[in-house]
C-alpha cells in the first residue's frame, strides 16, 4: 500500500508539474543570462537574421583568418560566446557549472572538423577520452559525443557504406578507425559516463551505424552507455529506429537512441540530384515532425529497455514528450529520457524543462577559435534558413528585456 501511494502522489506531481509548464516564461528561460549576456545576444540573433550579412560575414572571416588578421578577439567575444564552451575543457568548467545552477547538464562536444590525417584522428580519439575522463567525475556532464569522421577519413567511410572492396591499406587503415571507435566507448562503459555517436551525411552513415550497432553489442548489457543517433529527416529512419530495437531485444542489450530530426538537408537533397537517386530526405517537414513524434512514442512505449535523448529545438515536440512521459506514468526524473539543445539556442525550451524537474542537457561545443569556425559558420546559417527560429529567439529576448525593465 505506501509503494502504491507513493507512485499516486509521483503521478499527482507529475500531472500538476504538466500543467505549469511553458516555454514562454521568459524570466526562467534566460535566468542563468545577466543583462549584457541578453543584449548581447540580442545583437548577435539580429545579425544572423540577415541572409547577406550571413553570407559576407562567412567569406570576410574566411579571408581574415587565411590573411592571418587579428579578428580572434572579436570572434571569441561574440559568436564564439554565444555557442561555445571555450576552446579547452577547463575553459568550458565556467560554462558547465552555470548550467548546473539551473539543473542543466552538459554535453562536451570536441568541434573540430575536417582533419585526414592519422595523427589528427588519434588526438581527436584522446580529447574525447578526456571528455569522458572529466565526466566521470563531474555530476553536471551526463553524456558525452563523437562524430565518427573525427576519427577517419570520410572517403573511407563512404566506401564500407557503399560496400565497395577496401584495399589491403584500406583495411588496415578501417580496422584503426573501429579501434579508435572501440577506444572511446570502451573508456565509457569503465567510467559509467553514456556517450553519443552522431548521425552524419547518408552516404557513410550505414558504416557508422554498423559501428555504433557492434558497440551497443558490448558495452550496453546492463544499461545504455553507448547511443546511436537517428535522423528523422530520413525517410527510413523510423523503421531503422525499429529494426535496432528488435536488434537490442533479440541479443539481450539496451537501445541508446538519440533523436533528431536532421542538419544536411540542403547536402543530401543536391547529391541526390546530381547523381540521379531517390533523396532519402522527406517530401514535406510535416512529414519530418510526424516521424519524430512517431519514434517518440514508440521509444517511450519500450522505455525499459531504450534509453532516449530528444535533441530537438522544436517547441511542439518537446511538450509531446513531456505530456507522454506523464501519460505512460514515467517520472520527470526517469533516467531514460533527457531533452537537449545545443549551447546559445533555445534556452526556453531548456531552462523550462530544467526548472519542471525533467532531465536537460545542452551541447557545449568547444575546441581552438580558428578550428570550430565550420562550426560556428553553421549555426549562423541554421539561424538564418530556419524558418522563424531567429525570429522567435529574437522575441523571447525582447520580451524578456521588457519584462526586466519594467520590474526595475
Amino acid at each position: 500500500m505506501p509503494h502504491q501511494l507513493n507512485k499516486g502522489i509521483l503521478l499527482y506531481l507529475h500531472a500538476y508539474i504538466l500543467s505549469m509548464l511553458s516555454f514562454n516564461n521568459t524570466e526562467i528561460s534566460f535566468s542563468g543570462k545577466s543583462n549584457k549576456d541578453l543584449n548581447r545576444s540580442y545583437w548577435l540573433f539580429k545579425m544572423v537574421s540577415n541572409p547577406t550579412f550571413v553570407s559576407m560575414g562567412k567569406s570576410l572571416t574566411n579571408f581574415a583568418i587565411k590573411m592571418h588578421l587579428p579578428i580572434k578577439g572579436i570572434i571569441k567575444a561574440t559568436i564564439f560566446k554565444q555557442f561555445c564552451g571555450g576552446e579547452t575543457i577547463e575553459e568550458c568548467s565556467k560554462a558547465i557549472n552555470e548550467l548546473g545552477k539551473y539543473n542543466v547538464g552538459t554535453i562536451l562536444d570536441y568541434s573540430v572538423e575536417g582533419k585526414e590525417s592519422e595523427n589528427d584522428f588519434d588526438a581527436c580519439m584522446n580529447e574525447t577520452i578526456e571528455t569522458v575522463r572529466k565526466a566521470k567525475n563531474d555530476l553536471h556532464i551526463p553524456f558525452c559525443v563523437f562524430k565518427v569522421t573525427g576519427l577517419a577519413r570520410f572517403a573511407i567511410l563512404e566506401k564500407v557504406s557503399a560496400k565497395i572492396a577496401l584495399t589491403s591499406e584500406e583495411h588496415l587503415e578501417y580496422d584503426r578507425i573501429k579501434n579508435r571507435v572501440n577506444a572511446i566507448c570502451k573508456t565509457a562503459n569503465e567510467a559509467g559516463v553514456p556517450i553519443f555517436i552522431d548521425a552524419e551525411e547518408s552516404w557513410i552513415q550505414e558504416a557508422i551505424d554498423t559501428m555504433a550497432n557492434q558497440m551497443m553489442v558490448l558495452y550496453n548489457t546492463e544499461k545504455a552507455i553507448v547511443y546511436n543517433t537517428y535522423q528523422l529527416y530520413r525517410k527510413d529512419r523510423l523503421s531503422y529506429l525499429k529494426y535496432s530495437f528488435s536488434l537490442a531485444e533479440k541479443s539481450n542489450y539496451f537501445l541508446g537512441a538519440k533523436l533528431v530530426r536532421g542538419a544536411y538537408m540542403e547536402k543530401e537533397r543536391k547529391r541526390a540530384e546530381e547523381k540521379n537517386y531517390p533523396s532519402p530526405i522527406q517530401n514535406t517537414k510535416e512529414d519530418t515532425d510526424k516521424d519524430y513524434d512517431s519514434a517518440i512514442e514508440f521509444c517511450t512505449d519500450n522505455i525499459s529497455r531504450i534509453a532516449i535523448c530528444a535533441g530537438t529545438h522544436n517547441e511542439k515536440s518537446s511538450m509531446k514528450l513531456a505530456e507522454q512521459m506523464q501519460r505512460k506514468n514515467i517520472t520527470t526524473d526517469n533516467k531514460h529520457i533527457y531533452f537537449s539543445q545545443l549551447l546559445g539556442m533555445s534556452d526556453h525550451i531548456s531552462f523550462n524543462l530544467a526548472n519542471a524537474h525533467y532531465n536537460v542537457a545542452k551541447y557545449v561545443p568547444y575546441g581552438p577559435v580558428n578550428e570550430v569556425l565550420p562550426y560556428l559558420i553553421r549555426r549562423a546559417q541554421e539561424n538564418t534558413s530556419v524558418k522563424g527560429q531567429t525570429g522567435r529567439e529574437l522575441n523571447l529576448i525582447m520580451k524578456e528585456k521588457e519584462r526586466r525593465r519594467k520590474s526595475n
